[in-house]
């Protein structure tokens, strides 16, 4: 029976004035300057003046300036939320081959809690698009369609391959989902060795799921020689990220370790928090 690991899962003067140009008579290009100006200066400015010269660019028809102000009426953003403004914007960015904008369309034709109508088939073309371009998070997400059968029918060796392409563009989420899949076997061949080369992977991204599962590994001995003071190390890394069990687990470990042993495992796992990214 396979086991998995508790707790698995703003500048003084106006920008305008400063570039030397009349505000309107200024093209697409000087208009995403002023904007990025402004944001670089929201301290000074309101974000309805920073919306205001997206939207002059975005009139102009630049990709990124659609994507952007789709973002700006999914968020709310200082001006009243319009998921249906959203998508149009994202969908005049996706048209034009934004990747990021392809996925934000998908997610929000997908309906998780948008307030659009849904439409998984659109959804899909999209997600897939954005896929196809090589944007993690849609891979990823892709990944979970073809496990979950969305839309689509259950595919897991389809599904490891997209998290595959996903975990190896840097996803942590993605390089955890993978590690599970090998832990398992689910549309690939069972390979422990390969979770902890996945999870490993996560987890010097600082991401606790995959620091707990690492500890987990080396407490087990599945896919690396097993070993108490690495399994403490990794164990005591994810507590200190927030995962309960892990802490809790730490308890039953030491007690098979020498005092010499839990020094150096404490120390070892000091230095290493230091060195890893915080999420």
């Amino acid at each position: 029976m396979t086991s998995f690991p508790p707790g698995s899962r703003h500048a003084p003067t106006h920008p305008a004035n400063f570039l030397g140009f009349g505000r309107h008579r200024a093209h697409g290009s000087t208009m995403r300057c002023i904007a990025r100006l402004l944001c670089v200066s929201a301290l000074l400015v309101s974000v309805a003046f920073v919306v205001k010269w997206y939207r002059k660019s975005a009139e102009q028809g630049n990709a990124y300036e659609h994507s952007m102000r789709g973002w700006i009426y999914r968020t709310g953003n200082d001006v009243p939320k319009d998921p249906v403004e959203a998508v149009k914007w994202y969908r005049k960015s996706a048209e034009q081959g934004n990747a990021d904008a392809q996925f934000k369309l998908a997610e929000m034709l997908f309906n998780f809690g948008f307030g659009v109508p849904e439409d998984r088939t659109e959804a899909m073309k999209w997600c897939r698009k954005s896929a196809e371009q090589g944007f993690a998070d849609a891979q990823d997400a892709l990944g979970w369609i073809y496990h979950d059968g969305t839309g689509v029918p259950k595919d897991p060796a389809e599904a490891v391959k997209w998290w595959r392409k996903s975990a190896e563009r840097g996803n942590a989420r993605a390089q955890i989902r993978l590690g599970y899949t090998y832990k398992t076997g689910e549309g690939v061949r069972k390979d422990p060795v390969e979770a902890v080369k996945w999870w490993r992977k996560a987890a010097e991204q600082g991401n606790a799921e995959a620091q707990n599962n690492l500890g987990w590994m080396y407490q087990t001995g599945e896919g690396v020689p097993k070993d108490p003071v690495l399994a403490h190390v990794w164990l005591n890394i994810a507590g200190a990220n927030g995962i309960e069990s892990a802490r809790e687990y730490l308890v039953e470990i030491e007690k098979g370790m020498s005092s010499e042993q839990k020094a150096e495992a404490t120390t070892r796992a000091r230095e290493l928090f230091e060195r890893l990214p915080k999420k």
